[in-house]
């Protein structure tokens, strides 16, 4: 079990097979730096042109500047990789969150398509105070009766995936069947997350680091900020899973990530009742009477390109079923 500590020499805004940045083997840790959503690195010094990818004939998107992508030997087609979060560090003392034009969860214009005939949103920047020690966010208010507001912060990863489906590249804004910007608060330390392998060593990247966010990521962006994360990977041989799950101490959880709410919402139900079927012992319409009274259902963002839901189970009841 080695671990490496990686210092990226160009940060991707893509998941796919791109050159691998570091190649590690099972049960290896990987320690590393992020940039935040914009590419400034935790001094905000902006990311440098020498380490963006080549575009050659056309426009990368800039958002998310990802570590990676990792090649984990022995990560085949059918395995699952484990990713084990085992530190967010938050390394700056400042955060920012935005809104803009053209994109958000109070506008249907994504991206260069302009669909409404209202004007659009004005942008605006809001800088956060990151207190690191007493572990809290201040925001200074100037045109509201309150003076300060104060949250608690919660560090996570927004956006971590491997290669997609079928050879395919995704931005790292868009989340997917292979992860992706999933932006779930979930995706903390203490929690591993399992993503579906589709591509020989399966590519893992990550970045877009968030301080806190509420449910939904509402308004494009949530406390962004730069953190030193430590990840330990694992390749589960033929274990074989179609969306991306997750576990912590407490709940099992699994993801849907569509454009579609409501089909999201029924992929997360479906991989979790499937999930309890084949790992847990469930019958498959009890498991679903149980999963419709005990689960619980998060949204990770409703402003990307798909929407995400993580449908979450009490291990709790798994113990108790295995009790009795």
């Amino acid at each position: 079990m080695t671990i490496h500590r990686l210092e990226p020499q160009i940060f991707h805004t893509t998941f796919g097979r791109n050159e691998p940045a570091l190649r590690v083997q099972s049960g290896d840790t990987i320690i590393a730096e992020t940039r935040d959503a914009h590419g400034n690195d935790k001094h905000n010094v902006p990311l440098p042109a020498a380490m963006r990818p080549r575009a050659d004939g056309f426009e990368f998107s800039t958002s998310n500047p990802l570590v990676g992508p990792i090649y984990v030997e022995g990560a085949e087609p059918g395995d699952a990789l484990a990713v084990h979060i085992e530190k967010i560090e938050l390394n700056r003392a400042t955060a920012w969150s935005s809104h803009a034009p053209n994109f958000g969860s109070l506008t249907g214009e994504q991206s260069a398509r302009r669909l409404l005939l209202n004007a659009p949103l004005p942008r605006q920047l809001f800088e956060w105070s990151l207190d690191l020690e007493r572990r809290v966010g201040t925001l200074e208010l100037r045109a509201s009766r309150a003076r300060r507001i104060e949250l608690p912060l919660h560090p996570f990863i927004g956006s971590i995936g491997v290669a997609p489906r079928y050879g395919r590249v995704e931005t790292a804004l868009t989340p997917g069947e292979y992860g992706g910007n999933m932006d779930c608060v979930e995706t903390r330390a203490g929690t591993t997350l399992y993503l579906p392998v589709w591509a020989r060593g399966a590519y893992l990247a990550f970045g877009d680091i968030h301080a806190a966010q509420g449910d939904g990521e509402v308004c494009g962006s949530a406390l962004e900020t730069t953190a030193q994360v430590t990840l330990r990977v694992e390749a589960r041989k033929n274990w074989q899973i179609e969306w991306p799950r997750l576990e912590d101490q407490d709940f099992l959880m699994t993801t849907g990530s569509l454009h579609s709410l409501i089909d999201a919402v029924r992929v997360a139900q479906v991989e979790m009742l499937n999930w309890l079927m084949s790992d847990c012992g469930f019958d498959k319409w009890e498991g679903w009477q149980v999963l419709s009274q005990a689960g619980t259902m998060r949204i990770g963002n409703i402003v990307d390109p798909n929407f995400t839901v993580v449908v979450k189970f009490p291990k709790t009841l798994l113990r108790d079923a295995q009790a009795t």
